[in-house]
């Protein structure tokens, strides 16, 4: 819990699922604010945006963009560092302080729903050392996924049963927290949010439409050159990346580059991935009855966007 003084300001927090349109409405609504005497400015909060050079197959904000609202967090990490939870938490918390110690109001926006909730509420992640991590994934690589649940369930009997054992992913991180901590606890965040004054914005949108929607973007995509930007990126490392490199998109187009499959397939499977991605999102931010649901179609979205924003501003005024 925050123990230091409360601050004025909201913390706005925009959510949604992929190609719900969050970036655009960001920079948008801080354009507004800034011309009224409010000025916002953008925290990232998605796992991947923070990869300098994947800006195709993430919709990094664009250089206009970026010049129009400052944003934080953005392209920092090369592609072959690990991005964590708790390494987006301790930057973004760190981001969102700063503006708020300045007098401007931060606004988090992202895709990935679990970071997003780690930086708002009251979320301890666990530690994490990558020799460690990689130590256990080079044992995933060579034994299996099933090989490395019976040692995790010889080490935590408790954390072999909440994992499935073909989930290498899960299983490598909770190998790696048992040997740095002893137990693996997955921490679930509580509903008490870091700073009081935080707002969640959710943009919602019918099924057909987001699945549209990603349709569209992935073929966007496909135009604007993301195999070639795959291409470039695989040359500085990016198959080495743990993180970078299962990236929706990048991990489909670096399977065609391996001959895995054809490049239509590689489409086929972005848009596939994308929609199954989006549906996770939204079984993630259904769970939380905080979020302020707007329609992201709505014609008049951007003047109730900054007119809650603007309540929010004048209930802490008040207070």
């Amino acid at each position: 819990m925050r123990n230091d003084k409360d601050v004025n300001l909201p913390v706005m927090c925009f959510l949604g699922p992929t190609a719900s349109g969050k970036s655009g409405l960001a920079v948008r609504v801080c354009l507004r604010l800034a011309r009224d005497g409010h000025p916002a400015e953008i925290i990232n909060t998605d796992s991947m945006v923070v990869y300098r050079g994947m800006d195709i197959g993430t919709a990094t904000p664009t250089v206009s963009e970026q010049r129009a609202v400052k944003h934080h967090l953005v392209s920092i990490l090369d592609v072959t560092e690990p991005s964590s939870i708790v390494l987006i938490q301790t930057l973004a918390r760190a981001a969102t302080e700063d503006c708020l110690s300045r007098g401007v109001i931060p606004v988090l926006v992202g895709g990935s729903a679990l970071y997003t909730k780690a930086i708002i509420d009251e979320m301890t992640v666990p530690p994490t050392d990558p020799k460690v991590r990689a130590k256990w994934q080079e044992r995933l690589n060579t034994e299996g996924p099933e090989a490395l649940h019976e040692e995790l369930a010889r080490r935590d009997p408790k954390a072999a049963t909440s994992i499935l054992p073909r989930n290498g992913r899960r299983i490598v991180r909770a190998l790696e927290v048992v040997e740095l901590t002893g137990s693996f606890t997955a921490t679930i965040p509580d509903g008490t949010f870091h700073w009081p004054n935080t707002v969640q914005i959710g943009l919602e949108l019918p099924r057909e439409d987001m699945d549209r929607r990603i349709a569209d973007r992935v073929d966007q995509m496909w135009q604007e050159g993301l195999v070639d930007e795959v291409r470039a990126l695989a040359d500085d490392g990016l198959r080495d990346g743990l993180t970078a490199s299962r990236a929706l998109g990048y991990r489909q187009v670096l399977e065609f580059l391996d001959g895995e499959y054809d490049e239509d397939e590689a489409r086929r499977r972005t848009v596939s991935g994308t929609r199954r991605f989006a549906r996770k999102q939204l079984m993630w931010y259904r769970r939380d009855d905080r979020i302020e649901w707007f329609n992201a179609l709505d014609s008049d979205l951007d003047d109730k966007v900054v007119a809650r924003v603007l309540t929010a501003l004048s209930a802490d005024k008040e207070d």
